[in-house]
């Protein structure tokens, strides 16, 4: 069972930033082995959309409000540990990072930059390329809205 907390970056323990950091490096920068630099000064804007399973973090994303990262709302950063994703919680903590940009910044438009292998996972949850695909840090990326 998943557990599903959204703080601003104040109310964060200093545990559960090193976790998210953590969980974030393991993923973004060793499994895809990608070095680049997370810890882009954007968090302090960010709201962080956090899963739990059994006082462990194992699902994240962040989200923005309209101007603070694109011109719409948007999420990112989103992140399941390789061990707990055939359980379903990326798509869990993906939908309630949409929830969370309705509820919160009162917005239902929502862009993100998407890896482009997962593609399909977006558009289940409604969303839709927009233009060309692009490298960001040596990953072929799309940009997706949904409306």
């Amino acid at each position: 069972m998943l557990k599903i907390l959204t703080k601003s970056f104040t109310e964060l323990s200093t545990k559960e930033l090193y976790d998210i950091l953590q969980l974030r490096a393991e993923v973004f920068v060793v499994e895809q082995n990608c070095v680049y630099q997370d810890i882009d000064g954007k968090d302090e804007k960010a709201l962080h959309v956090i899963g739990f399973k059994n006082d462990k973090i194992v699902a994240y994303c962040r989200i923005f409000k309209p101007g603070d990262y694109f011109e719409k709302a948007s999420i990112g950063r989103v992140v399941v540990a390789k061990n707990e994703r055939k359980f379903g919680y990326g798509h869990i903590i993906f939908q309630h990072s949409v929830e969370a940009v309705k509820e919160h910044f009162k917005e239902t438009s929502i862009k993100i930059s998407a890896q482009l292998y997962l593609k399909i996972f977006y558009e289940s949850h409604g969303f839709i390329q927009v233009g060309e695909g692009y490298l960001e840090d040596d990953i072929p990326h799309i940009a997706m809205i949904k409306n």
